[in-house]
């Protein structure tokens, strides 16, 4: 299979995750790559992040404020312009018509060039969100290139140029990230609600977190070390490519 290296530095770029912290993991180098190369970039949450503590008398409200500021944080990180919450329920994501359009207002408000989002077609994906925000998105891209879906919305149709799907059942394309994973690392680390259930890094014991963070850190470069070495690249995030929308 023929693989494609690097897009164009495009000029806005719309990454549409099911949780936070998802978009960080996987395409978060890529990101970072285009922020510090100019392009404005802008990240769309699909659910609340409500689910995501193994704590069972958590504070789901609090929760979800933390993780939102969380996000935030990890988008100043990254260099991203904006965030924007679709604010559903973690765990209960629905390609439905009310959501799709939700995020066909982001797609004509934002006019990206490039959007990223889950491959819903991975094979033997567990966590029924990212497949659902994946279909989400390609709902989403479909309705906002045509002016005869949600023309109440009153913004006009677009139609980008190239969709990026991450954690891809098949990869035919690849980001060189070299000297952007550590700015990744750093992004996905302000999500500090989720060092124990995503990152097996240990947030109520500051002498074993420090290790496990530099695992994970590790982790996160060896990645895109041994996705890099399928291109020759020293670093690589990959992707599915989909131009033709």
């Amino acid at each position: 299979m023929t693989v494609s290296i690097d897009l164009a530095v495009p000029p806005r770029v719309l990454a549409i995750g099911a949780h936070p912290d998802d978009i960080e993991f996987g395409c978060g180098g890529a990101l970072t790559k285009w922020a510090d190369s100019g392009s404005t970039v802008h990240l769309c949450i699909c659910t609340d992040g409500s689910k995501g503590t193994w704590d069972p008398d958590a504070d789901l409200a609090d929760l979800v404020t933390t993780r939102q500021t969380e996000q935030r944080d990890a988008a100043k990180i990254l260099g991203a312009s904006g965030v924007h919450f679709l604010d559903r329920v973690d765990g209960e994501l629905a390609n439905d018509l009310t959501t799709r359009a939700r995020a066909c207002a982001v797609i004509r408000e934002v006019r990206p060039d490039v959007i990223l989002g889950h491959d819903p077609w991975r094979s033997y994906r567990l966590h029924p969100d990212h497949r659902e925000a994946g279909l989400l998105t390609i709902g989403a891209i479909v309705a906002a290139r045509d002016p005869h879906f949600f023309p109440e919305q009153e913004l006009a149709p677009h139609r980008p140029a190239t969709l990026l799907l991450f954690e891809p059942e098949r990869i035919d394309h690849l980001e060189r990230v070299d000297g952007h994973i550590d700015r990744k690392a750093d992004a996905l680390l302000a999500h500090r609600s989720q060092w124990r259930s995503t990152m097996d890094i240990d947030d109520a014991d500051e002498r074993r977190a420090s290790g496990q963070r530099a695992a994970f850190v590790g982790g996160l470069h060896e990645k895109a070390r041994t996705h890099g070495l399928r291109a020759g690249l020293r670093a690589a995030e990959p992707f599915a490519r989909i131009d033709d929308l």
